[in-house]
């Protein structure tokens, strides 16, 4: 028979490999809000794949970018381009960076009213140049007006668009206005931010215009289970999940 310290010990042992177990079947992923429509279907079917359970959490574009730059990082962290401060601190994996789709800035506008032309970057010039009234996110407050921004600068019309942009607070915000005729054209994503029923999407930037937005994945320098943390990545940036980027109006990478 057994003593009763040889059981406490075969007890300790049990739980030490289970809880190992749990440990090594969970990571975290660190991602913006503004995909979670699209992700949360993923990494559902990761799961189902693989086993290993992925504890999810949203932000802002901006709010993720300043997570991971204050250290923050989760196992894997995706990211709206540019987050040259993420980088810099040292708790992401530069060689682990991973595109896993893109994002095309759009412009929209409250549904019958008449569309511009934006086939081309010159036309899209013309259409913004002329447009009497604009909403696009806050850069402060979202990473879509980060890349309004940058498109302005790269058409070369910072100058002449920038003083009759309305900022706010949210994309919900800039579809409200479009829809209800308080601005002309609202200036977001090629994604949820397009979504309001009050709206008509004129199209996607052509490339020339606006820079497509990298999603970027990158691996935490503190990983505790790496393997997972890159099954998890490459499967993002997989064929099998290319159709739900394309459904989402985003654009695949592989």
């Amino acid at each position: 028979m057994k003593s009763p310290a040889w059981r406490l010990v075969l007890a300790a042992l049990v739980f030490g490999v289970s809880s190992n177990a749990r440990a090594q079947s969970e990571i975290t992923l660190l991602a913006p809000t503004p995909i979670r429509e699209t992700l949360d279907p993923l990494v559902e079917g990761f799961t189902a794949k693989t086993a290993v359970h992925v504890k999810v959490t949203y932000g802002s574009g901006v709010g993720t970018r300043k997570t991971v730059a204050s250290g923050r990082a989760l196992d894997v962290s995706l990211l709206f381009a540019p987050f040259p401060e993420a980088l810099e601190t040292g708790n992401i994996d530069p060689p682990s960076a991973t595109v896993i789709a893109r994002l095309r800035l759009a412009i929209a506008v409250r549904k019958g009213a008449p569309k511009p032309d934006i086939s081309t970057a010159a036309a899209v010039r013309r259409a913004l140049v002329n447009a009497k009234s604009i909403a696009s996110v806050d850069p402060v407050q979202g990473s879509v007006g980060g890349a309004v921004l940058l498109a302005l600068d790269k058409m070369g019309i910072t100058d002449q668009v920038k003083p009759k942009v309305r900022w706010v607070a949210t994309g919900g915000v800039v579809q409200d206005l479009a829809a209800k005729g308080e601005v002309e054209l609202a200036f977001g994503p090629y994604l949820s931010d397009m979504r309001n029923p009050g709206l008509e999407v004129v199209g996607a930037l052509p490339p020339e215009a606006a820079t497509p937005v990298d999603i970027t994945g990158f691996l935490s320098t503190g990983v505790k289970d790496a393997k997972a943390a890159r099954a998890l990545l490459d499967y993002l940036a997989s064929r099998e999940a290319a159709p739900a980027y394309t459904a989402a109006k985003m654009f695949p990478v592989r």
